[in-house]
C-alpha cells in the first residue's frame, strides 16, 4: 500500500511549518502584550518618555501634528576680499563705465577657443584610440574633417582665381 500513497509536497510542508511558527509568535506577542498592560510602574531606564507614552494603545488616537511657522535665520555673509576698493576703482573710469581691458579680453577669447576641459579623460582616451567598439576612432574623424576642409579651401581658391580675370577685364 505504500506504493499508492502520494509523496509529500515539500512546498506544502514548508508552508505548514511556517504557519506553525507564525502561530507560536502570535501566542508570544499576546503573552507579552498582556504583561505590558498588567505592569503599572515604569520599568524603562530612559528618562525621556515613559513606556506608556512610547507605545500608544489602540484606543488612543495619536495627536495630529501642529503646523508650525518656518524659522528664518539671519545669514551673515563674510566680506569679499577678492577685490578691494582700489582694485575695483581701477576697473572703472570716472563716469562709472568699465574700462577696456585688453589682456582680459585676450584671455577670455583664448579660453573660449580652448573649450571646456574634459570631466572624463579615460572616455576621451577610449574615443581617441578607437577603444569603443562600433565607433570610429577620433583621429580618423579628425583626418576626414581636415581633408574636407582642405578640399573646400582648394575649391574656393580655384573659384576665386576663375573669377579674377572677369573682374580685371571689367576694370580696364
Amino acid at each position: 500500500m505504500a506504493l499508492l500513497k502520494k509523496k509529500a509536497d515539500p512546498i506544502s510542508d514548508k508552508a505548514r511549518a511556517l504557519n506553525d511558527e507564525i502561530a507560536a509568535l502570535e501566542i508570544q506577542i499576546k503573552k507579552l502584550d498582556s504583561q505590558l498592560t498588567r505592569s503599572t510602574g515604569p520599568k524603562s531606564l530612559s528618562s525621556v518618555t515613559p513606556p506608556s507614552a512610547a507605545i500608544p494603545s489602540p484606543a488612543e488616537k495619536p495627536a495630529l501634528p501642529v503646523a508650525r511657522e518656518p524659522v528664518f535665520e539671519e545669514i551673515k555673509r563674510a566680506p569679499t576680499t577678492a577685490r578691494t576698493d582700489s582694485a575695483a576703482a581701477e576697473l572703472f573710469n570716472e563716469l562709472g563705465v568699465r574700462k577696456y581691458d585688453l589682456p582680459a579680453l585676450f584671455n577670455r577669447i583664448r579660453n573660449h577657443l580652448r573649450g571646456p576641459t574634459t570631466t572624463n579623460p579615460r572616455l576621451v582616451n577610449y574615443l581617441a584610440t578607437g577603444g569603443v567598439h562600433g565607433l570610429r576612432p577620433l583621429r580618423y574623424e579628425k583626418r576626414v574633417a581636415r581633408n574636407r576642409f582642405i578640399a573646400l579651401v582648394i575649391v574656393i581658391v580655384v573659384v576665386l582665381l576663375g573669377l579674377l580675370p572677369f573682374f580685371l577685364r571689367s576694370h580696364r
